[in-house]
């Protein structure tokens, strides 16, 4: 009778735990972070379409360099994911010419980015200063991405900043951050 006794015990202990467990995750990824899919080839090489990323809603100001997760309503339903390039108040602007990105008057070492910023001018017309609570953002596949260059992104507003990107949790062989 004991060891029946001990048995349900034992049971009922696994599932509170798995419960717990389980509500904990879904607390977790409905207010911590997320996983968002990438969608289309504009954050190629840093990362390809569906890649699975971890995102997080709780970051503080956004950083030059932060790959993050925004809503446009101009584009698309979809999240896009793409690299910031400026922050309020600094001055961007591209020489499209010699594929160089200037932010503050310094060219921006990029590592990250497949071929220069070379091309049509988009609809940007700098130098420009980024305003107020605002972000410039381009893909690291500079020459097939639609970013801020073109005016339907244009500068986006912190307020639409879904969260930074940390890590890719697939596929495997991607797994790890993003960040050089």
């Amino acid at each position: 009778m004991k060891k029946r006794q001990k048995s349900s015990e034992d049971a009922y202990d696994l599932i509170q735990s798995v419960v717990v467990a389980l509500v904990f995750c879904v607390l977790v990824f409905s207010f911590l972070f997320r996983i968002v899919e990438v969608r289309g080839s504009s954050m190629r090489p840093t990362l390809d379409m569906n890649d699975k990323v971890i995102m997080s809603k709780l970051f503080l100001k956004p950083k030059q360099g932060d790959i993050v997760v925004f809503k446009k309503d101009s584009f698309k339903d979809e999240p896009l994911v793409k690299r910031i390039i400026a922050t309020e108040g600094q001055i961007i602007d591209i020489n499209f010419r010699e594929g160089k990105v200037i932010v503050n008057g310094e060219e921006l070492k990029e590592p990250y980015i497949m071929e220069p910023t070379t091309g049509e001018a988009y609809d940007f017309n700098g130098p420009i200063t980024v305003p107020e609570n605002c972000v410039f953002v381009m893909g690291d596949n500079r020459l097939h991405s639609t970013d801020s260059r073109y005016s339907k992104i244009g500068f986006v507003d912190e307020r639409y900043i879904m969260g930074k990107v940390y890590f890719t949790v697939f596929p495997v062989k991607h797994f790890g951050s993003p960040y050089f």
